[in-house]
């Protein structure tokens, strides 16, 4: 049995060693667990690890001495991310290389295929690390396993099932086009992408705000009847507000600070002190008790007039802000060019909203919107906040199997990326907002004046879909 042990544990570690150098003194646990093949009593093998910039997984092995049944699975034990997740793979008949990206794929995701209307479920697959062949030619096992039965049972059924099966092996063998589509509400899954830090033409992410029937599938108390009751009371009598004189714009600094961080309120606070604030009962998204959500309107200048709203909950904790742009949509949007010359430069404020793409033509470096979401902060702050992104994203694949020329490609890409905050050579910063809701802080009482910042209103193409950060 000593033997069997140190064959799972490496099983176990395999995967490990292939994401993380620095955990191999981390605890392995072990508890008996009962075999669904043989009904008999087997081992399962716990490891929690960390993926470099990525995630908090447990890896479990399964091993039954009887039957010789094994499996491997991947749980995450970090945070659900703000947004979920849905990324769409293009494959192309006879490309085989491609077969080969990794994925993760947590216990919420869905996989489907469109061209044959094939779907794995959450409840089917559980977590796994593994490359889109490997999924594939696990779906074709599982459908194999029961055929002789229902060959006996039900032979119309089994022949339809074959030929499915037929269709599904040509895809993981790559002898058939298809399309391959990821779906995670939770956001914890990922999809690799070989070309980066440069984007992947078969490859395209949205991030989407989440329904409230998959907010209560992840764990979240969503209680709708609850919900529609506090806001029909706060659109009738028990909205208040508070002149500027007995609130202050310290109060308003405080009550916009403690829904988020203080950098958020005082990049606002620069500009222009609310007159009113104003607050009104809400529901917490997290625990469904009431709380109270406080709302200002403030202008900044050169800019719009933008909405800040705060929540926060006594009974649980949770903190929640938002920016909003008020106002009409305009008719054309709008692209930002800032060259960025001096380390002063890296001190003005941004605001970057969820429709903005990001571009750094110096180094290639094209974000797309809804990438990063929206944002308030400064040009070393989005800077930071997209190579932190962006090594969360592609580090976990820096394992032994990651071929040389592209470790060297991505690490060459990293190093100019940071080196823009030492502004050794001017570069340049654009964002290009279709909503026109973004916006870089000039650094002369008159925008004019500045003569490194310009500001275009242009015909918008259509909002395009967040596809980078993949």
């Amino acid at each position: 049995m000593e033997t069997s042990k140190d064959s799972t544990i490496m099983d176990v570690r395999s995967v490990v060693e292939a994401v993380s150098t620095d955990d191999d003194d981390a605890p392995v646990y072990q508890v008996e667990s009962l075999c669904m093949r043989c009904g008999e009593n087997g081992t399962t093998r716990f490891l929690l690890t960390l993926i470099p910039h990525f995630r908090k997984i447990l890896l479990s092995a399964f091993e039954c001495p009887h039957c010789d049944e094994r499996n491997n699975e991947v749980q995450f034990a970090g945070e659900i991310q703000p947004r979920g997740s849905c990324y769409r793979l293009e494959f192309s008949s006879g490309d085989q290389k491609m077969l080969n990206r990794q994925v993760v794929k947590s216990e919420t995701a869905t996989i489907k295929i469109p061209q044959l209307d094939f779907e794995i479920p959450p409840e089917s697959q559980r977590g796994s690390l593994s490359t889109v062949e490997g999924i594939l030619v696990r779906g074709v096992d599982e459908l194999q396993a029961l055929q002789e039965e229902r060959k006996k049972v039900d032979p119309q059924t089994a022949e339809a099932i074959d030929e499915f099966i037929h269709k599904l092996r040509a895809c993981a063998t790559g002898n058939s086009s298809f399309t391959f589509i990821l779906d995670d509400p939770a956001g914890n899954s990922f999809i690799e992408n070989p070309y980066a830090p440069s984007p992947d033409p078969s490859l395209t992410i949205d991030f989407y705000e989440r329904t409230p029937e998959q907010q209560a599938l992840l764990g979240y108390l969503v209680d709708q009847s609850q919900t529609t009751e506090h806001g029909n009371d706060a659109s009738s009598n028990n909205q208040t507000s508070q002149p500027h004189g007995s609130v202050g714009a310290v109060a308003g600094r405080r009550a916009i600070a403690q829904g988020n961080n203080a950098e958020f309120a005082e990049a606002l606070f620069r500009y222009t002190a609310p007159e009113e604030v104003m607050t009104f009962p809400s529901t917490c998204g997290a625990c469904a008790v009431r709380c109270e959500t406080r709302m200002f309107v403030t202008k900044i200048p050169y800019f719009q007039e933008v909405i800040v709203m705060a929540s926060t909950c006594d009974a649980c904790g949770y903190r929640n802000s938002e920016l909003k742009a008020g106002g009409a949509i305009p008719a054309k949007g709008k692209r930002v060019t800032l060259l960025v010359k001096h380390v002063e430069d890296l001190s003005r404020d941004v605001i970057k909203s969820d429709t903005a793409s990001v571009k750094i033509p110096e180094i290639d470096l094209e974000l797309a919107g809804g990438t990063l979401g929206g944002l308030v902060t400064t040009v070393e702050g989005l800077i930071t906040k997209i190579s932190e992104s962006l090594e969360r994203v592609h580090g976990f694949t820096f394992g032994d199997s990651l071929d040389e020329d592209r470790r060297s490609r991505w690490l060459d890409f990293r190093a100019r990326l940071v080196k823009l905050l030492s502004i050794e050579e001017p570069w340049t910063l654009v964002l290009d907002d279709a909503m026109a809701n973004s916006f870089i802080a000039p650094v002369t009482d008159d925008i004019k004046d500045d003569h490194q910042l310009t500001c275009l209103r242009v015909r918008p193409k259509g909002l395009i879909a967040p596809s980078i950060l993949n």
